[in-house]
């Protein structure tokens, strides 16, 4: 009886022994179908370079490295305009040591190379019988026969490349699109929490506020998916609508209390209330100097009287007979007048040592007042007021007036405001638009702060009470 056995098998070849034969993998297959139905160049594009413009535009979407698309790019230019025509084919044939040298690879890289274009299916292989590549052409420049690298499965996808650069190109325009929204997002809420700075608004809810806005931002700059970045920003866009509502709402629990900040609850002599009854003289600085002339003798009394018309008649009668002419104020000389109609006479070296604060801002000892309003404007921000609030001044007030009333913000001790002087501002900002700022009587209050109290003496007595002798 004969016994088989493995000894005895017959030694011929085998599926499992290597053959040096390309290996038909799924991606080669389909490329060599693709390349089957090539009939010339697709709809659409009217020159092979279109073509090579499609695949180049949708390598990112494709995964393509550049290293790859270098590589196709450098096969490409070997093709000429007659290949792509129908009836033709687009196979080129550069020897592997041409292709080495041209792209700087090891021969080993440069099959990676070819592999990885296979298996994007962006090239077949036609294999000649000995392995070789090589081709030739006719007279006019037509293949007759090539076996090497086939290009037509490029043509045959350029509808899908052109699908894949649309989709992209949508893509960055609405990845643009949400940038946008984020950024309008994170002003909104810059905007909402330095508003509740500047009015005094504290609470964990702003801390909390600032803390997700800054983590929202850093992880959008992170994120690659539309999905996920579109719920970021929508995210930021609901925080910021909560954090304008609840701004809102402390605003308009606020708004009394905002149009009383300046003259209640009074803290010392520069706000206790001064009359004035008298027509003002068209010269505020002759006002200036007979109110500081015009003490009175009352034992009772500490503090100064404002002038009465007939004082300010006798001054100027007196002026008049002396030969003296009255001359009008220079530049330096406050010609604003409250919204009560009443003239402040305050020139601009009384405001500097009223608000010694303002002389840091100025180029000049000897300022004018347009120089003043622009030094008031940079005194404005150490004070925290914002420019829009700057800008409501300006309107409501005047430029000047606008200037004197952060110069007296500049002037009073920390311990005067309730909230910040930003918040002060606003409110003598709230004030002049409802007609009820009184500038002149604030001036007139830090005047007798920075004035020292006269002293009895006998003349004071016969005369009145006179200021102390300068030393």
């Amino acid at each position: 009886m004969q016994t088989e056995s493995a000894l005895g098998a017959p030694r011929g070849s085998h599926a499992g022994a290597p053959t040096g034969f390309r290996r038909l993998t799924p991606s080669l297959l389909r490329a060599d179908r693709a390349a089957e139905r090539f009939d010339g160049l697709p709809e659409g594009s009217s020159v092979p370079g279109q073509v090579l413009a499609a695949v180049k535009a949708a390598a990112p979407r494709l995964g393509l490295s550049s290293r790859l698309v270098y590589a196709l790019d450098w096969l490409f230019k070997f093709t000429q305009p007659q290949d792509w025509d129908k009836g033709g084919r687009p196979i080129v044939w550069p020897s592997a040591s041409m292709q080495q040298e041209a792209l700087g690879l090891s021969p080993t890289q440069v099959k990676a190379i070819n592999r990885a274009l296979i298996d994007a299916g962006l090239i077949t292989m036609k294999d000649s019988p000995n392995g070789k590549r090589y081709g030739r052409r006719d007279g006019q420049k037509r293949i007759v026969e090539a076996y090497g690298f086939d290009l037509s499965p490029l043509a045959a996808r350029y509808a899908e490349f052109k699908q894949l650069v649309a989709e992209a190109r949508a893509e960055r325009a609405e990845r643009a699109r949400l940038r946008r929204r984020a950024t309008i997002a994170r002003n909104g809420i810059t905007q909402i929490l330095e508003t509740a700075a500047e009015y005094g608004f504290t609470g964990e809810e702003w801390v909390t506020l600032m803390r997700e806005s800054r983590g929202l931002t850093l992880a959008l700059r992170q994120i690659e998916g539309l999905e996920e970045m579109a719920l970021s920003v929508a995210s930021l866009e609901r925080r910021q609508a909560t954090a304008r509502e609840r701004l809102e709402t402390l605003l308009a629990a606020a708004a009394p209390v905002a149009l009383d900040p300046v003259d209640s609850a009074p803290r010392g002599p520069e706000n206790r209330p001064h009359q004035y009854t008298y027509k003002p003289d068209p010269y505020p600085e002759q006002d200036t100097v007979v109110a500081s002339e015009g003490w009175r003798s009352d034992p009772g009394a500490d503090q100064a009287e404002p002038p009465t018309p007939e004082r300010s008649q006798a001054a100027h009668a007196q002026a008049g007979r002396g030969g003296g002419t009255a001359k009008p104020p220079d530049s330096r000389t406050a010609g604003p007048r409250t919204d009560s109609g009443t003239g402040i006479g305050l020139s601009t070296d009384e405001l500097m040592h009223l608000a010694p604060r303002l002389r840091a801002y100025l180029k000049t000892p000897t300022p004018a007042w347009p120089e003043i309003v622009d030094a008031a404007d940079w005194l404005r921000g150490e004070l925290g007021v914002s420019k829009s609030l700057w800008g409501d001044a300006c309107q409501a007030m005047g430029r000047q007036q606008a200037a004197i009333a952060i110069a007296i913000v500049s002037a009073k001790p920390a311990g005067h405001f309730r909230s910040t002087p930003g918040g002060y501002f606003h409110g003598m900002v709230a004030k002049a638009k409802a007609g009820e700022l009184n500038l002149a009587r604030t001036v007139w209050g830090l005047r007798q702060v920075n004035t020292p109290k006269p002293h009895r003496t006998t003349a004071g007595r016969a005369g009145g009470l006179r200021p102390p002798e300068p030393s």
